[in-house]
């Protein structure tokens, strides 16, 4: 039994890592290579990186506000939710493997920009896309790792919605 904990503890240690290693290796590639605000195409104006320092949140939304008050919403609230989405992660042994995945993209991603916005004043931003008819914002690896995990949330919880009708069901006819 030990030996299962074990492996579960490494395994989703290892997720949170490669999440939050492969976030910083690509910031640290683009905050030596790429300039501010150069713009390099990589598939036909399509997929471009851009580098942005944000000091705001989402979008920069919040940048504008006092640096007091970005501090305690944007490092000391994630901090906290950040702190206690590891302790759910490693406390709850029952939950299901999908939950555990999407946690530990959820809080790798967290744990990224947390860590930019900590050391380096401000989160590297460095990758935008233009599908025609929208583009998308300025965004990063910890970004495409919190949305994976959102991704994986939604895909449970549908899976779950559309499960218990169906039990429902075989429970009253019985």
């Amino acid at each position: 039994m030990q030996k299962i904990k074990n492996l579960r503890w490494s395994v989703l240690l290892l997720l949170l890592t490669l999440n939050f290693g492969c976030d910083q290796i690509s910031k640290k590639i683009v905050r030596v290579n790429i300039s501010d605000y150069e713009h390099i195409s990589i598939i036909k104006d399509r997929f471009t990186l851009t580098k942005v320092e944000n000091t705001g949140a989402f979008l920069s939304l919040g940048d504008e506000m006092p640096y007091i008050f970005r501090l305690i919403i944007l490092t000391g609230l994630p901090l906290l939710f950040l702190g206690y989405g590891l302790y759910f992660l490693f406390a709850k042994r029952n939950l299901p493997i999908s939950m555990q995945i999407a946690l530990c993209f959820l809080i790798g991603g967290g744990i990224g920009n947390l860590y930019d916005r900590i050391v380096h004043g401000s989160v590297t931003d460095f990758m935008h896309m233009d599908f025609y008819i929208f583009q998308t914002g300025v965004f990063n690896f910890a970004d495409i790792s919190i949305m994976i995990g959102v991704g994986i949330l939604l895909v449970q919880s549908f899976r779950n919605k559309i499960a218990k009708p169906e039990e429902e069901s075989i429970s009253e006819v019985e």
